[in-house]
């Protein structure tokens, strides 16, 4: 079973700009698609961005045009590049992957923090 385990967390500025990875204990390249979620305190886990084996990459509105995800499969490794971070971003960003028969393994999650 693929184990997840995220980083690049931190505390930034409004405007400014970090990079998330997600690193699988085992292959990616045979998963249906490897997403990032995150959840703030008193809200519901949402889903930030996503992207399939075939490279075809999706993105919540409140991130597009700031977020973009990719991929590195030789790495087995996710990143998530968050620009013009927003107070609203704060949040607990957690990486998912989903298997062809759709089970879902999750991370321990990153703390992000966008505060002046």
């Amino acid at each position: 079973q693929v184990q997840l385990v995220e980083s690049g967390g931190g505390l930034v500025q409004p405007g400014g700009s970090l990079r998330l990875s997600c690193v699988a204990s085992g292959s990616i390249f045979s998963m249906r698609a490897m997403r990032w979620y995150r959840q703030a305190p008193g809200k519901q886990r949402e889903l930030v961005a996503g992207i399939t084996r075939s490279g075809t990459t999706n993105y919540a509105d409140s991130v597009k045009g700031r977020f973009v995800i990719s991929r590195d499969d030789a790495k087995n490794t996710v990143y998530l590049q968050m620009n013009s971070l927003k107070p609203e971003d704060t949040a607990v960003y957690l990486c998912n992957a989903l298997s062809t028969n759709f089970e879902s393994r999750w991370g321990q999650g990153t703390q992000v923090t966008v505060s002046s």
